[in-house]
């Protein structure tokens, strides 16, 4: 009896060890499958990481790429609910007025866009009658001048683009209506270029008629330094140091870039109380709706056949 269990056993493992070898000859197949899958992975990002590096260098480095970026000013009206500050826009059309209009325009904005912003109807009015604006033809197919009104826009100091490139040696005063956000850096770099003006540093030359200014392309620009302290006298008594003349005069192009900038944002506070008065609705209906579907149950009843 031992001698017949003890052959059985034997040939049951001699049947079991080529099942053995397969199975380790599988796992060691897989293992280099998986290296191999590894290896070109890391094969591929290095390829490409290095074909980025080599491309990257590559590229020529200008001067004029070197610009200092402007640092990121706490506006008081970038907030999602944050509204413009009037006073300033008042204070910052006060510094265009008496600074900015003798070169630049602002040909998109009309006088009427002042009216209960910046003063009162009637002083609009008055506003917009202190500018002589050239109209016409009349009758006899002459063009003839006459006192601004309301719906005129602000006009231009010069008559074309050459008379203002003539005026300024060859440079050309951009108009200021949409200039903050035509810009990177939007205020930051406005606000940084009108209180950034310094002395060229060594090795950088300037042309005639230039000024050096680290945050304008190149650092060579046309405008003179406009603002300096108390060269303007506020109508509110607000003390005219530079930073402050910049700032207002900044929010003021803001606002002219963007009139709609207070309603947009109160339009947008009304639309999220409905959205979310909606959202609490829309939940209700669909608990409403679906929770006789989501817990029904559904039982099977085969069918019983009578013999």
């Amino acid at each position: 009896m031992a001698a017949f269990v003890g052959r059985a056993t034997k040939q049951g493992l001699l049947r079991a060890k080529p099942t053995l070898l397969n199975q380790q000859a599988t796992f060691i197949s897989f293992s280099s499958k998986t290296k191999k899958r590894v290896a070109w992975i890391f094969g591929s990002l290095a390829l490409s990481g290095g074909a980025v590096v080599a491309t990257a260098l590559a590229q020529p480095a200008f001067a004029s790429d070197l610009v200092l970026h402007p640092p990121h000013y706490p506006w008081n009206h970038k907030g999602l609910l944050q509204a413009l500050d009037h006073g300033s826009i008042r204070r910052g059309y006060q510094v265009y007025k008496q600074v900015c209009a003798a070169c630049h325009s602002m040909q998109f904005l009309c006088y009427r866009n002042l009216v209960n912003v910046i003063m009162t109807e009637e002083e609009a009015k008055a506003e917009a009658e202190e500018a002589t604006i050239e109209d016409g033809p009349n009758e006899n197919g002459d063009m003839y001048e006459r006192p601004g009104k309301l719906s005129d826009h602000f006009p231009s100091p010069y008559k074309n683009e050459e008379q203002a490139r003539a005026a300024n040696n060859g440079a050309y005063p951009p108009d200021l209506t949409y200039i903050v956000p035509a810009r990177h850096g939007q205020e930051d770099y406005i606000f940084s270029l009108l209180t950034g003006y310094a002395e060229p540093p060594a090795g950088v030359k300037l042309m005639e008629g230039q000024h050096y200014n680290p945050y304008f392309p190149g650092g060579a620009i046309g405008m003179a330094e406009a603002l300096y302290n108390e060269i303007v006298e506020y109508d509110d008594g607000t003390p005219a140091t530079q930073s402050q003349l910049a700032k207002d005069v900044v929010t003021f192009l803001r606002w002219a870039a963007e009139p709609e900038h207070d309603t947009r944002k109160l339009y947008g506070l009304r639309a999220m109380i409905i959205c979310s008065f909606l959202l609490g609705v829309t939940y209700y209906m669909k608990r409403h709706k679906w929770s006789v579907l989501k817990t029904r149950k559904l039982a099977f009843k085969p069918p019983t056949y009578k013999k």
